[in-house]
């Protein structure tokens, strides 16, 4: 297994609790929502780039 594909699967998750973060007093919805687009770029990007280790390890193996 490569050192960082669970790493990888950590921000993941962080990415999906950054999208679920509840809105409060404290957390105007402006910020909720900047926290919205940084949580789906993080679980896009993270997501893909172990859909790229998974492509490599099934090309390299012969």
């Amino acid at each position: 297994m490569h050192p960082l594909t669970l790493l990888y699967l950590a921000c993941i998750l962080a990415g999906f609790a950054l999208i679920k973060v509840p809105v409060s007093a404290v957390i105007t919805p402006v910020i909720a929502s900047f926290f919205h687009i940084l949580g789906g770029i993080a679980v896009i990007v993270f997501s893909l780039a172990l859909l790229y280790l998974g492509v490599k390890a099934l090309i390299g193996k012969r």
